[in-house]
């Protein structure tokens, strides 16, 4: 599903104008991003949580050299959807 899908749903849905559903789709992914651009978590009751996890640095592997590299640290997103 893209967000033409979602702004098409919601305005099937709601009957807003699509220009009014398009605005409102992308402040709230924009809200979203902000959000986990500053590591915070998002709950959203009966749909999941989304975080923002760090990952430490570690050794790993070139699998086509064989040859032992440094894979540095980074932030992962995960979801986990509700019960």
């Amino acid at each position: 599903m893209t967000k033409v899908d979602i702004v098409e749903a919601i305005y099937e849905k709601v009957g807003f104008s699509k220009k009014e559903v398009a605005k409102i789709v992308e402040t709230i992914f924009d809200i979203i991003k902000e959000s986990l651009e500053k590591e915070d978590k998002i709950k959203i009751s009966g749909f999941g949580n989304f975080v923002v996890r760090k990952k430490r640095a570690r050794r790993g592997r070139n699998p086509q050299t064989g040859d032992d590299i440094e894979i540095s640290s980074r932030r992962i997103l995960t979801f986990k959807p509700s019960q």
